[in-house]
């Protein structure tokens, strides 16, 4: 136990350094570390949304504070994501989980893919469409409680290549994430139960201790390289589990 404990503690404090320094990733890399491990996929999303509950907090509250919020956006976003997280929790948490995982390690796959894409092709701006907002929040909410993460690298990606203002789009994706990630997590609980999720604390440790570092780490890293590696890391980890 004491070693699962420390496992846990240094795969949520890994991914929340890369998390902070990139803005995005600590879901997927979290739930491709417990995948890799055996961790069976739905108590893998459900331990990184525990997780994130306390992570998104801290983050959405930072954003607002410094004015980064777009309240308009928000007030789209939010209910959308939040619909399509239940869906999909309560999807994953009643399949069977070798059915699903090869399923989860493809869109893992797809994500690590889009990460790398975006290291090297940032999204092109274009004209505002607002009419697409409530869509994306419903797929990433959906996508990201099924895959355990990649609301941030879907939703984020997809509003500022539709010409959405950068610095309001990350941080209303990250105040909204709170709320989605809330109710993924309590859709797990209630059809999994919380002694399923005991080992999130070992990952809200972690997280929380990573946390300060990876503000300073956004500073003074290149991101293109750090990009590259996540994406190759969550590619070849997730091929691994299909093949």
């Amino acid at each position: 136990m004491t070693s699962d404990i420390f496992f846990f503690i240094a795969v949520g404090f890994c991914a929340q350094i890369v998390d902070g320094a990139l803005g995005m990733a600590f879901g997927v890399l979290s739930t491709t570390s417990l995948l890799a491990f055996g961790v069976p996929a739905a108590n893998a999303s459900a331990m990184t949304h525990v997780t994130e509950m306390f992570t998104t907090a801290a983050s959405g509250i930072s954003h607002a504070y410094h004015r980064n919020v777009d309240w308009r956006l928000v007030a789209r976003l939010a209910p959308a994501g939040m619909i399509g997280g239940a869906i999909g929790a309560y999807l994953l948490a009643n399949i069977d989980g070798k059915v699903i995982a090869p399923f989860v390690s493809a869109y893992l796959i797809a994500i690590g893919l889009l990460i790398l894409y975006k290291a090297f092709r940032p999204p092109s701006r274009r004209e505002v469409r607002d009419w697409a907002v409530a869509p994306v929040g419903l797929c990433g909410g959906m996508l990201d409680a099924i895959g355990g993460g990649g609301w941030g690298p879907v939703v984020t990606s997809t509003l500022i290549g539709r010409g959405h203002d950068l610095k309001r789009v990350i941080g209303s994706t990250n105040f909204t994430e709170f709320a989605v990630t809330l109710t993924i997590s309590l859709t797990f609980i209630l059809t999994l139960g919380w002694s399923e999720l005991n080992s999130a604390i070992g990952l809200i440790i972690g997280g929380v201790i990573a946390a300060p570092f990876g503000a300073i780490l956004v500073k003074r890293l290149p991101v293109r390289p750090l990009m590259v590696a996540v994406s190759m890391v969550i590619i070849t980890t997730s091929a691994l589990r299909i093949f």
